[in-house]
């Protein structure tokens, strides 16, 4: 199967181990930075959302207007905008970049963080409040007569949208999270099913949670499964363990400093987080280049668990997600210009080339298959007449 790898789409250089040097949305480094991920074999890119960042949509957008190739990944929150207007935005959006959107729907994990924008619901009614939503958007991308809705938390009448993507039929939809209503909410309704970099045991726990919650909502299909990293590379693995070790003291120190924001409550609320935490609780390093401390060190806060190597150890970790049946691989580094530009230099190009050699020899044996069952047809057909 084709592998995909995802970036960060920053609209600043700033990240946990360096502080901005600009404004939080500086439009000629969003630029910068996205283009080296085209120009250095990266799919497609992210861009997240905070209840204080710039706001993506129209980041992306100018991303979107100014390069051809990189496909775009927009989170979005559904407590900020009502389902009708953010299915516009999503189908406008699709327009402007000629349909390389994919849309990642974020329900929140903690409390605090979503109170910023007015969003006071429990857990479980933020998880059943995106079902509903995702639902909404997916319908008005595809329908092109007036309909209503009365459901839990939306109710409108005759909408219909003058708007709709260039994908037929419709935009992906991407989702993620760790908790049974996660599960149930993405399996019912996600395209791609993004995970955080665990180790490869309960990575593959995970995967068959979401092929069990997608089978128990009645698909025949399952999501494609995304799984996330931080990459800590050099060319020597002694050099990339100093740089390693230099990347989470300068986390530490930030943290410790009182420079980097985070939620009011030292516990995360959000289950993804609280499994990063467990994990770096049990232990340092993991299979092959799975390295807890940088998780540890932010709290388990997002995507955190590095791989750190050679980019052939890293590349080959890779490889041993993408055999458990990932096929998107999302990588950030902590430079985030200078990393992305190596990571596609070095480490793409190894896993794009061992892919395309496992597919190759998987076909092959396919075939040859094929064409032993073949002959041992016409040969009980030659020995029956």
């Amino acid at each position: 199967m084709p592998v995909e790898f995802l970036g960060i789409a920053a609209t600043n250089d700033g990240s946990e181990t360096t502080a901005r040097s600009g404004v939080a949305f500086d439009k000629e480094y969003t630029l910068r930075l996205a283009r080296a991920h085209e120009d250095h074999g990266w799919d497609r890119v992210l861009f997240a959302y905070g209840s204080g960042s710039p706001d993506p949509a129209p980041a992306a957008a100018y991303i979107a207007s100014r390069l051809d190739q990189l496909q775009i990944l927009l989170a979005h929150q559904p407590n900020v905008s009502y389902p009708t207007f953010a299915a516009k935005t999503f189908a406008t959006l699709d327009r402007i970049s000629d349909g390389r959107l994919t849309v990642h729907f974020i329900t929140g994990g903690n409390d605090h963080e979503q109170g910023r924008e007015g969003d006071t619901l429990t857990k479980d009614e933020r998880y059943a409040r995106t079902r509903e939503y995702i639902r909404i958007v997916k319908k008005i991308w595809t329908t092109h007569e007036p309909f209503d809705h009365e459901g839990e938390h939306y109710r409108f009448h005759d909408f219909v949208s003058d708007v709709f993507p260039v994908q037929q039929p419709r935009p992906g939809v991407s989702f993620g999270g760790s908790s049974e209503a996660a599960y149930e909410a993405g399996g019912a309704e996600a395209d791609i099913y993004c995970l955080w970099g665990e180790p490869l045991a309960k990575t593959a726990e995970q995967i068959e949670r979401v092929k069990a919650a997608a089978k128990a909502a009645g698909r025949t299909d399952v999501p494609r499964i995304q799984v996330a990293f931080r990459p800590i590379v050099a060319p020597t693995e002694e050099l990339a363990w100093e740089k390693a070790q230099r990347t989470v003291g300068a986390i530490r120190k930030r943290r410790e400093a009182g420079l980097v924001r985070h939620h009011r409550s030292d516990a995360p609320q959000n289950t993804g987080s609280q499994r990063l935490i467990a994990i770096a609780e049990a232990g340092e390093r993991y299979d092959r280049a799975l390295w807890t401390p940088t998780a540890a060190a932010t709290g388990g806060a997002g995507n955190s668990n590095a791989l750190v190597g050679t980019p052939e150890t890293v590349a080959q970790a890779l490889l041993d997600y993408y055999d458990l049946g990932v096929d998107i691989l999302s990588a950030r580094g902590y430079d985030l210009l200078g990393d992305a530009i190596d990571f596609g230099r070095h480490v793409i190009p190894i896993v794009r080339e061992e892919v395309a050699r496992r597919d190759a020899e998987r076909d092959a044996k396919r075939a040859a298959a094929g064409r032993d069952r073949a002959g041992e047809a016409h040969s009980l057909a030659a020995v029956n007449g």
